[in-house]
């Protein structure tokens, strides 16, 4: 930023120069003109040069690569609760990408789990590591499959479409986000058209799709992923004990198989063009009070732990017996303090 206090100064030591300038010894006209072009120079250089423009405006590859791993670990650290898989794997994942100056294909992340678990709140702080902006950033794009993939005798319609809003955007930003959410929605095949940006291909039609990223989000595998937990949790075992490797093979292989899923014998997962199928483990009642604190500090209040518990109370938790995990994670807490509070 030397620069940019360099150029201030220039520009204020022109307005500044009538004030120290003897009466009559130069043309007030032509002075005037003098210092409006110099500092009109001054400013355009300051704006002109590229990271400091991109301090006014957004830029495609706005943040340092440090910077966003710096911050993508410093949210999931604070805001992500009970999921220690998903906090190691995703910030190793995106950072060791966007270290990769020579990436061979888009980095491809596929998120699973309940609803309420994490999995659209991982996403965007994924985007907001990148992007400032985040979800809003005009370099991320999210899909819904049910809002803008509704019907499904218009599927040829959407393959072109999607195929040509990928190719447009990456044309104009290599480093795209593309998430797709309620990927167990997905109509079969739809998804497998975008197989292509994600391949091993150093150009298609000219373009580069090696620096985009591409985050599928889908409550497909949910079941074997808690199958998994509850295994550990009737063995002794704590869910930190659980590892990518007693999940992950299972999950792509129970993601593949489901006709629900969206990648219903896919070519993504045929080819291995997912880089990560990530878990998201079913949440427990001390993480559910977390959330519910989070949430009232974020609103202002002073945390008041007997509500806290009353909310965590409320929720219903599943299997039956041993009431372990809440069946909606921490989706309904927002609603539920809006009672207890007067916001």
């Amino acid at each position: 930023m030397k620069l940019r206090r360099g150029v201030l100064r220039a520009a204020l030591a022109l307005v500044l120069l009538p004030l120290l300038t003897p009466a009559g010894a130069v043309e007030p006209i032509s002075l005037g003109l003098a210092i409006a072009g110099a500092a009109a120079s001054a400013l355009t250089g300051f704006i002109s040069y590229p990271r400091l423009y991109c301090y006014f405006r957004e830029c495609c590859l706005h943040r340092h690569d440090q910077r966003a791993a710096a911050a993508l670990q410093g949210n999931l650290d604070k805001k992500l609760f009970g999921q220690h898989l998903v906090s190691k794997v995703v910030v190793k994942a995106v950072r060791g990408f966007l270290n990769n100056t020579n990436a061979k294909k888009p980095l491809a992340l596929s998120l699973h789990g309940w609803t309420g678990t994490g999995k659209n709140f991982v996403s965007k702080i994924v985007a907001e590591s990148i992007y400032k902006r985040g979800l809003q950033s005009k370099y991320v794009h999210q899909f819904v499959a049910t809002l803008h993939f509704p019907h499904a005798h218009s599927i040829n319609l959407y393959k072109d479409q999607l195929q040509s809003w990928i190719r447009g955007n990456v044309s104009i930003c290599p480093r795209s986000i593309f998430i797709f959410d309620e990927m167990d929605k997905m109509h079969a095949g739809l998804i497998d058209s975008i197989k292509p940006f994600l391949d091993y291909y150093e150009l298609l039609d000219g373009v580069s799709y090696r620096q985009a990223i591409f985050i599928f989000l889908s409550n497909a595998g949910a079941e074997k992923i808690t199958e998994v937990a509850l295994d550990f949790w009737r063995n002794g075992r704590t869910r930190e004990d659980i590892q990518l490797t007693d999940i992950q093979n299972a999950l792509s292989v129970s993601v593949f198989n489901n006709k629900n899923s969206g990648f219903w014998h896919s070519t993504l997962i045929d080819r291995n063009l997912i880089d990560y199928f990530i878990p998201f483990l079913p949440l427990e009642y001390k993480h559910v009070k977390m959330c519910v604190r989070v949430e009232i500090e974020s609103r202002g209040y002073t945390v008041d732990e007997d509500i806290v518990s009353r909310i965590a109370d409320e929720m219903t938790y599943f299997p039956r017996e041993e009431r372990i995990y809440s069946d909606k994670g921490c989706k309904t807490v927002d609603a539920k303090l809006d009672y207890y509070y007067d916001f």
